[in-house]
């Protein structure tokens, strides 16, 4: 197929920015798609070690930033459930 391979590459060098624009974002997703697997508090990857993630969470805070709260001094509004 004609813009695949480096011979035809190099007869059309404006496909170039092309293949490194879609590189990047599919790099990208990628990266962001990891990053919500292992970093996010809704994805648990192992319930022996740890059968309640959730409750790891209850004082942190979720959001990147927030001017005009603290949230690790608020309670959550979750249930506390007891064993």
């Amino acid at each position: 197929m004609q813009g695949l391979t480096m011979a035809s590459l190099k007869k059309n060098p404006a496909l170039i920015p092309l293949y490194v624009c879609i590189a990047m974002g599919s790099a990208g997703a990628v990266f962001y798609t990891l990053r919500l697997a292992l970093k996010s508090p809704e994805v648990t990857w192992s319930r022996k070690n740890n059968p309640e993630p959730w409750e790891e969470y209850r004082t942190k805070q979720h959001k990147f930033y927030s001017p005009v709260r603290d949230y690790s001094n608020i309670s959550s509004p979750a249930p506390k459930y007891t064993d």
